[in-house]
């Protein structure tokens, strides 16, 4: 079945390391420096990491305690998603002038079926992708993989291996050569549960899923589920390439090999769930009203229960804590077989305010009272001034807060357009020093 491609070509497209490789654009002072992105809190998450920081194994998903140990070096700065999204609109607003289809994903990555290269040479697909690449590097400032090959499930591969900054394309009937070697886990469709499935019977690689008969897969998984695994781990890839209709919600949910019989187990697996959901939150661009639990207990009985806020939010603490208050009232008598959390009541995100963190309004303005020796600014929190901030003085221009504490902040002032700038040391309650768009960052 190797090779069944009709002469098609799929290509996607990855922003590198999207939203450090943005910090390091708009704030020059940092290309070339570890750059973790993420919740600033105890608990959180790296959303995204800069390849510096990639060499010392720090990864997005992680706890940002862990990848702070791992990169102590590393310049650790909450996500701007305001700025990430127009970026991500002028990068796809380059990839649909090649025409085709397109099918974006998320704000870094997209599946790209051009018309024109139907049938075409390999060499033909890396010229279009390398022209592409130019053409983003140009008009952005930031670079970009490409992997092609007969199916969507093989440009993602393709992709993967071209990274950072680079082009793989894998030629009609070469896909046995590149899938066969790869851990079953790379295959769209298994998780940890078919994987663990897989492996009882001695399956490890995709090539060793190709080899099964399609009757024994089906039989380990499913039918469904088994055809479609058993076709793409051949290399088998028919489905289109197609503009998605924006999604309603984001979820993540697992099925546990062994039921989970405490509290504390069910609650570490609904921030786990959290975690995953809260990551395509901000792939997606957007922030949640609604936080959903889905338990599914030892009986196969399924439960649910859901919160809604008057505002949308992007912090993971205030989405992890309202999950896991709403396991408590979804608990079975028996164990936990399945545990899901989605987020829904999508909207555009907007700017938060200052604490709209991992933070909060009180337990900030604390550490500014603590911290601060500036008088009667101490307790003010609209001078709290936090790692990240985008800022404005009038005489220095657009900048952003390195640190601060004793009555003094450090800005750096700079732009993607001005080269790495001074830093800056100024007191807190300096009335020049005013809080910014983080959109003039670009400028």
């Amino acid at each position: 079945m190797f090779g069944d491609h009709g002469g098609r070509w799929v290509l996607h497209l990855d922003v590198d390391a999207f939203f450090a490789s943005v910090e390091q654009l708009t704030r020059p002072t940092l290309t070339g420096r570890p750059v973790l992105v993420g919740g600033l809190g105890p608990r959180g998450v790296v959303a995204g990491a800069s390849y510096e920081s990639r060499v010392h194994g720090a990864r997005s998903a992680m706890p940002m305690s862990r990848a702070r140990r791992l990169v102590p070096d590393a310049v650790v700065l909450p996500p701007r998603i305001a700025v990430y999204r127009v970026l991500s609109e002028r990068v796809f607003d380059l990839v649909r002038q090649c025409g085709g289809a397109v099918e974006q994903i998320s704000v870094d990555e997209a599946f790209i079926e051009p018309a024109g290269l139907a049938g075409a040479a390999p060499n033909a697909v890396t010229d279009t992708a390398e022209r592409l690449r130019a053409r983003i590097k140009a008009a952005t400032g930031l670079t970009c993989s490409v992997g092609a090959g007969s199916g969507k499930q093989l440009a993602k591969i393709a992709s993967t291996m071209a990274k950072p900054d680079g082009v793989r394309v894998v030629p009609h009937g070469a896909e046995r050569d590149v899938l066969s070697p790869l851990p079953v886990r790379k295959l769209w469709g298994v998780g940890p549960v078919a994987e663990a499935t897989l492996r009882r019977v001695g399956v490890e690689t995709i090539g060793a899923l190709a080899a099964l008969q399609p009757a024994e897969v089906v039989a380990l998984l499913g039918n469904a589920l088994g055809i479609e695994l058993h076709g793409l781990a051949q290399g088998v890839d028919r489905r289109p390439v197609a503009q998605r209709g924006e999604a309603k919600q984001v979820s993540a949910e697992t099925t546990f090999d062994t039921d989970l019989s405490d509290v504390s187990s069910v609650r570490r697996a609904v921030a786990e769930m959290a975690e995953h959901a809260h990551r395509r939150l901000l792939a997606s661009g957007r922030a949640a009203r609604t936080v959903t639990v889905k338990i599914r207990g030892a009986d196969f009985a399924t439960r649910s229960r859901s919160e809604t806020t008057p505002t949308a939010s992007t912090s993971l603490t205030v989405l992890t804590a309202t999950a896991q208050r709403l396991t408590e009232g979804a608990l079975p008598d028996s164990g936990v077989r399945l545990i899901g959390v989605s987020l829904s009541g999508l909207a555009d995100f907007v700017q938060p305010p200052l604490f709209d963190t991992d933070t909060t309004q009180a337990a900030l303005t604390e550490e500014v009272v603590e911290q601060d020796t500036g008088g009667a600014t101490a307790a003010d929190p609209t001078r709290a001034w936090r790692p990240g901030d985008d800022v404005h003085h009038s005489t220095y221009g657009h900048g952003w807060v390195q640190g601060s504490g004793h009555g003094r902040v450090t800005v750096r002032f700079e732009t993607r357009n001005t080269g790495p700038g001074p830093a800056r040391t100024l007191s807190v309650a300096d009335p020049a020093l005013t809080r910014a768009d983080p959109l003039a960052s670009l400028e």
